[in-house]
């Protein structure tokens, strides 16, 4: 892998990663007080799949995503339930878990929490007031967005504007409107004791701390949904830049939103879909072949008959899988220099800023091609062997899998066709067809070619009429 361009939201434009080293990516995980929904599942996708390919091309990764379990929004949630804010954090990120582990995610290098970086946070505000780019007020420590000039350049927000538009909470004890709290003075838990009062850290604060000290002070990709561009990274940007006089990160990537037929998802409307009620539904595969369905930086829509569509393309991965595992047909075509020309596209795909639309395109050529020589009887064991590499090869890298079946089953279908074929050969219809509807009721099935019959198994989708 020579080269890899990725869209940068900073600078508008294409910059190349240079992939000759270590790539340090940071992403902003979730605030821990609810379930992960769909939008959240769609930006965890696409930086795994990312991860991933640069990981299969030998280049190391190091991966940070963090979990904000200190936000208002947990205390409030522990006030409604009657419990701690840590008892919630906790629930939630147990859920997290559960919820990613179910989508083929791989886990982080490391998954900071706030509330495990106090000591960090503390000593980078002190930093900024010592340089007087935060001050001390009423309320809290806060960050002086006139001291920065260049706030504004990621969201392409004028400071004026901004000023003019006020949707900023108002603070009489703030300079300005647009400042914004780094410490927020509290009594209500969780607080910890700070040189100024005691309180807890604002949201920007926390990702610019363990970003620089897990990552250091400039590194490769910083991502997050577009809805974190402003004010979260705005921000990120401001104070992370101020306390190191330079550079933050070099590429900022951002996903795009997810609609729900049409309509932004929001808790107020009743349309949110969280990532175990849609995994319980269509399970993994058919999740992650729908995230990946358009290019990343842009709103994609989720419907069933989305995820219908994608359920069809993956019965044909299903099926070009078990082709190749029982192909044995002896007339086959040199198929070699097609694969590898397949293989070409997919990855320039994914190195021209990371297009999964097109890298699925080439990934479901090779699906169609090899189902179509199956069909024509041009299958063979030599051709299945170059298939199937680059197949699987392909199949990690999207976190894409087809379950393992151990050997007892294998030869509990293996017996049971035979004995169907057997029962066909004696005429016994009837007989035969009460095999096939038990081997639906096992999801296996057949699929009947001029001188034999191979069988699949395909995955239980719940939604599946």
């Amino acid at each position: 892998m020579s080269k890899m361009n990725l869209q940068d939201t900073l600078s508008n434009r294409e910059q190349k990663l240079d992939v000759s080293k270590k790539i340090k990516i940071y992403l902003c995980g979730v605030t821990v007080y609810d379930e992960s929904h769909i939008g959240h599942a769609r930006t965890i996708i696409i930086f795994d799949v990312l991860r991933k390919y640069l990981e299969s091309k030998k280049i190391e990764v190091e991966f940070i995503q963090n979990f904000t379990d200190v936000d208002d929004k947990i205390i409030n949630r522990a006030t409604v339930e009657n419990v701690s804010a840590e008892e919630i954090s906790s629930k939630y990120i147990e859920n997290y878990f559960r919820d990613f582990d179910g989508l083929n995610i791989k886990r982080a290098t490391n998954y900071p929490k706030a509330t495990e970086h106090i000591e960090d946070i503390i000593k980078f505000v002190e930093k900024l007031i010592e340089k007087e780019i935060a001050y001390v007020s009423k309320n809290g420590v806060y960050f002086s967005v006139s001291k920065f000039p260049e706030y504004g350049k990621l969201s392409k927000k004028k400071i004026d504007e901004l000023q003019s538009g006020s949707r900023i909470q108002i603070d009489e004890t703030k300079k300005d409107p647009l400042d914004f709290a780094v410490w927020k003075f509290s009594d209500t838990n969780p607080t910890w004791e700070s040189p100024w009062g005691k309180g807890r850290p604002g949201w920007h604060i926390e990702c610019s701390a363990m970003s620089i000290k897990y990552l250091g002070e400039n590194f490769d990709i910083h991502g997050g949904g577009r809805d974190l561009i402003f004010p979260h990274h705005e921000n990120e940007i401001a104070q992370s830049e101020s306390h190191t006089g330079k550079q933050f990160a070099k590429i900022w990537m951002h996903v795009g939103m997810v609609t729900i037929t049409g309509e932004k998802m929001s808790k107020s409307l009743g349309n949110t879909k969280s990532i175990k009620q849609v995994l319980e539904n269509w399970g993994p595969n058919i999740i992650r072949l729908f995230c990946l369905s358009g290019h990343y930086s842009k709103v994609i829509d989720y419907s069933e008959e989305m995820l219908k569509e994608n359920l069809t393309k993956w019965r044909q991965v299903e099926t070009c899988y078990f082709e190749l595992i029982h192909a044995n047909n002896e007339n086959q075509e040199n198929i070699s220099e097609n694969i590898r020309k397949i293989g070409i596209e997919f990855d320039k795909s994914l190195e021209s800023d990371f297009n999964t639309h097109l890298a699925l395109s080439a990934f479901f050529q090779l699906v169609k091609e090899t189902n179509r020589m199956a069909a024509a009887e041009k299958l063979g064991k030599e051709n299945a062997i170059i298939i199937k590499k680059e197949f699987e090869r392909i199949l990690n890298i999207l976190g894409l899998t087809i379950p393992e079946m151990n050997q007892n089953e294998k030869y509990e279908i293996d017996n049971l066709i035979l004995n169907r074929e057997k029962l066909r050969k004696e005429k016994q219809f009837e007989n035969a067809d009460k095999i096939r509807d038990e081997l639906n009721e096992m999801n296996i099935e057949l699929i009947d070619h001029k001188e034999r019959t191979i069988w699949m198994k395909k995955e239980k989708i719940k939604s599946e009429k």
